[in-house]
């Protein structure tokens, strides 16, 4: 049964809530609706050697806030496509918002508002001196997770999921640790239009807000719509 016309409130769309969340562990949080396919697909995952986890569920609009203005601030590290340090000083405002956005979502736009969407990886894949780093060569063929993205790519859509962020499109960088569970996820994207991120940045203390409000409709097409479709996966 398709839930697309069900219409969800500005707060849950835009990471303002989190009455929607179940939590895994004090850290890790993902939609109440998707913890049965997480569950079904994290066992199966198993079964074929994978200790699938969770490193990043459920973010919160502060905690997106945060991490943008680091980063505009410089006070975080802000990476090329190529996973280079660059040095955003050099950058006039609105390049400084693009680099960002390759890695890092808008505040009021990331998918990982809804819970829906969750970045995964294989600890027991890791050796004991290697650091999780959320890189996509980690994925690739000589990665230590490419058997598990192997997996994944054959089995997601049995459980509702798939990757929104499967190849470079202009927008958002190559994401292959980036799930996302379409049944719920697709009525989302469909329903944060221009109004709900305008409404939501104007009130937020968000560093370059002016230049972000005069390029947005560019930012919504080029960054936050641009993704791949969701496969029509019901529950």
């Amino acid at each position: 049964m398709t839930t697309h016309n069900v219409i969800s409130p500005p707060a849950l769309l835009t990471g303002q809530t989190s009455d929607h969340i179940i939590w895994l562990t004090k850290r890790i949080g993902i939609h109440q609706k998707m913890i049965g396919a997480w569950q079904h697909m994290q066992h199966d995952a198993n079964k074929a050697g994978f200790d699938l986890q969770i490193a990043s569920g459920f973010r919160s609009f502060e905690r997106q806030l945060t991490l943008w203005n680091n980063k505009f601030t410089g006070k975080s590290i802000v990476n090329n496509k190529n996973n280079q340090p660059i040095d955003l000083s050099q950058y006039n405002e609105l390049d400084k918002i693009d680099a960002i956005l390759l890695f890092s979502a808008l505040p009021g736009a990331s998918r990982h508002h809804w819970g829906t969407d969750i970045d995964i990886y294989a600890p027991n894949l890791l050796d004991n001196n290697q650091k999780l780093q959320l890189e996509p060569w980690e994925y690739q063929q000589r990665g230590p997770f490419a058997a598990l993205s192997q997996w994944l790519t054959a089995n997601s859509q049995k459980y509702g999921f798939y990757f929104p962020y499967d190849i470079e499109r202009g927008g958002v960088a190559i994401e292959p640790w980036h799930l996302s569970y379409a049944p719920l996820a697709s009525r989302y994207q469909q329903q944060l239009n221009l109004k709900t991120l305008t409404n939501t940045i104007k009130h937020s203390d968000i560093l370059s807000k002016s230049c972000i409000l005069e390029n947005l409709a560019n930012i919504y097409k080029k960054f936050i719509i641009n993704v791949n479709n969701a496969p029509d996966l019901l529950q």
